[in-house]
This record gives structure tokens, sequence and C-alpha cells, in this order.
């Protein structure tokens, strides 16, 4: 008699890329014990090389092709697949997947997880009503909702008005086996062609697009240029990412005649090699939710400079493991630069925090665990 077939997952997200969600995604499938659960992915959009980060073999990657916009037939298409794969459980992510738990009701899935990783690039702050009423009514139909953050929670709480027996806030890990701080001296990327030979590296990394805000930071590094021959004399700026900022905060740094110091090579999956050729971290966005990033910054020994938003307070310690300034404050950033680059104790002392810190408290056993814990109750 043959063994029966683990439960499976699908996972539906709006597209499978370089992003904090997808790789939270790729580290549960790639470290859930294979006997657990079995994995689908629905991409309603496309999927990318990224997808070659699931190591398992068994992993149904389906895109959808979705039109932008309100495309009907994309939840018939979804609704089919479910009917046909007949899963255990779906776990949608973000507000561009809530909808097509619809779909998982008609199709008869026991279990429908739903989990809030950030906020959506049309409503930064969570203000916006009509997304607020979205996320209420079909909370009906949602048995677990799953928070990064503190911040996301509390807004599923007191804004939504979602059960808190129906929320489990669940922190990313990060690998460390693929994250760590750099070993001897620095290796220069692939393809960069500035010197980087006695200098202090300040980088991003994401997708270029307004709520990640990168020109903020590029403006922030062009008035620390301008206050402080010191400071331009020494660093060098990475903004690792691609998206429609890219050719904007171009044009900043040439207008400033600063393009010489600074990279900005586009997309690229050698993120954790460009990580430990890094001296400082910056994330400016205008919202959060708990980035990846950070996380991956923070493993790589890195002091962080972020903004004040969303969940990177509960990441950035503030004097401990780097320093956070308000959203879209350029003379703010600016000035966290100038005292970082200033100070190599305190570099290395917020870097060497940040380490500790990640290595006691998010750990990417510790997240497998409570997704695990989640799915087991279906």
């Amino acid at each position: 008699m043959s063994k029966p077939l683990p439960p499976l997952i699908v996972h539906i997200i709006y597209r499978l890329g370089i992003g904090g969600l997808e790789n939270g995604l790729v580290n549960i499938i790639n470290n859930l014990p294979e006997g657990s659960y079995r994995h689908a992915i629905i991409c309603l959009t496309e999927s990318t090389d990224f997808s070659q980060r699931i190591t398992r073999q068994d992993v149904i990657v389906h895109q959808l092709h979705k039109r932008p916009g309100q495309d009907w037939a994309s939840f018939y298409k979804v609704y089919r697949l479910l009917k046909q794969w007949r899963p255990a459980i779906v776990h949608t992510r973000n507000l561009a997947a809530i909808e097509y738990q619809l779909c998982a009701l008609l199709a008869g899935v026991p279990y429908r997880i739903h989990g809030e990783h950030g906020w959506d690039v049309f409503d930064p702050d969570g203000s916006n009503v009509k997304y607020q009423w979205l996320r209420r009514i079909l909370g009906l139909i949602i048995h677990r909702f799953i928070p990064l953050s503190q911040h996301l929670q509390d807004y599923l709480l007191t804004r939504v008005g979602i059960p808190a027996k129906k929320i489990t806030r669940i922190c990313n890990g990060v690998d460390t086996k693929i994250f760590y701080p750099r070993l001897g001296n620095r290796l220069v990327p692939e393809a960069c062609l500035l010197d980087l030979d006695q200098k202090l590296v300040i980088g991003s990394v994401g997708r270029m697009h307004g709520v990640k805000d990168q020109l903020t930071l590029v403006r922030a590094f062009i008035d620390a240029c301008e206050k402080s021959l010191e400071f331009a004399r020494i660093t060098r700026l990475f903004l690792i990412g691609d998206g429609p900022l890219r050719a904007e905060a171009i044009e900043l740094l040439n207008a400033a005649k600063l393009a010489d110091k600074a990279w900005l090579p586009g997309e690229r999956n050698d993120i954790p090699e460009i990580l430990r050729s890094l001296d400082i971290f910056v994330l400016p966005s205008k919202a959060e939710g708990i980035s990846n990033t950070i996380l991956e910054a923070m493993a790589s020994g890195l002091p962080v400079i972020a903004t004040r938003v969303g969940g990177n307070p509960e990441l950035v310690l503030d004097g401990q493991t780097g320093c956070l300034v308000e959203k879209e404050d350029i003379e703010g950033l600016s000035l966290a630069m100038q005292d970082l680059v200033a100070d190599n104790q305190k570099r290395r002392q917020l870097g060497e925090a940040s380490l500790r810190r990640i290595q006691a408290e998010f750990s990417i056993d510790s997240m497998v665990n409570r997704y695990r814990q989640v799915y087991d109750k279906q």
C-alpha cells in the first residue's frame, strides 16, 4: 500500500522575483521538512530566475500572466487550479493576492491563511479605507492572519478589526549560512569599476520604486558630500536594485557631478557578497513591514541607518545596532551618515551588536518552526 502524500500548501503571490516577501517564502519552502508538506506557488503575474533558489525539486511554480488591473479571468484560473490540486492550505500574501481567498473558499480549501508582509505602494501608511474594508470583509473567510511586524499587527487589530484570536505575528528570519560578516579584505563586486581602496561604502538594496525612496538617500549623500570634503573623499554609494527611481537617481548624481562615486548596477543575484562589501547599510523607505534587507545587513555585521517607519524600529535599536531617522528627512539622513563615517569605533560596535541581535532573535529555524505550528493547525 503506497504511503499517502503530505498535505499540499498553495502559496499565492503577485510575482516571484527578488524581494523580501519572496525570499521569506523560499526560505519556508526550503527549510520545512519535505515529509511534512508539499508546496505549489501561483504567481499572479510571472516567475523569474529567483525561483532557482528553491532547492526542492517537487515544487510547482505556475504563472498566470495576469493583466494589469482587475483581470476577472485570473480568478477563474486560480479556482480551476485549486479544484484540480485540492490543497489542504492556501496561503496568500499581501493586498495584491488577498482577493483570491474567494477562490480558495469556493474551491473548498479547508484552511485559509493570509500574510501581511508590508504596505502596498498605493497605501503606504494603511490609511486607505477601501483596503481596510477589503481586509475586514475577506477576514470573515480567512482562518489566520500572519503579520510580520507589531505595526502591521496593530493595524489589523485596531483599524481593520480582525479578532486577536485570528492573528499570529511571525517575524522574518535570516539564513546566517548565506549572510555573514566580511572575513578579511573587502572583495569588490563583479562589474563594479569603482576604486574602493581605503574607502567606506554606504549601500542600500531593494526595488527602486516610490515607497523605498532611494532618492532621499541619493539627496542625503549629495548633501553630505557638499558639506564635508572628507566625506566626499572617502565614501562611495551602492544602490542595488532596479525600478523607475534608478534613472532619476542617476540623473541626480550626474547633476551633482558625483556619478563617479556611485554604483547603480540594477538587479543583482549576488546580494550576500555585495552586503559583505559594504561598511554601512541604509534603508530610506517611506513604509516597511519587517525588512528582509535590514535583517540580511545585520547578519552581515553592518551598522544600519533606517527610517522610523513600520517594523524598522523593531529591528534597528537606535543607538545600539544602528540609527533611526525620520522618513524623507534628507538633512537627518545626511547627518547620520556623516556621523558613522567619521567614527570607526561606533561603526564597529553597532555592527557587532547587529550580528549578536540576529543570532539571538531572528534565526531562520525559529521562523520556520512558527510557520509550521500555524500550518499544523489545519
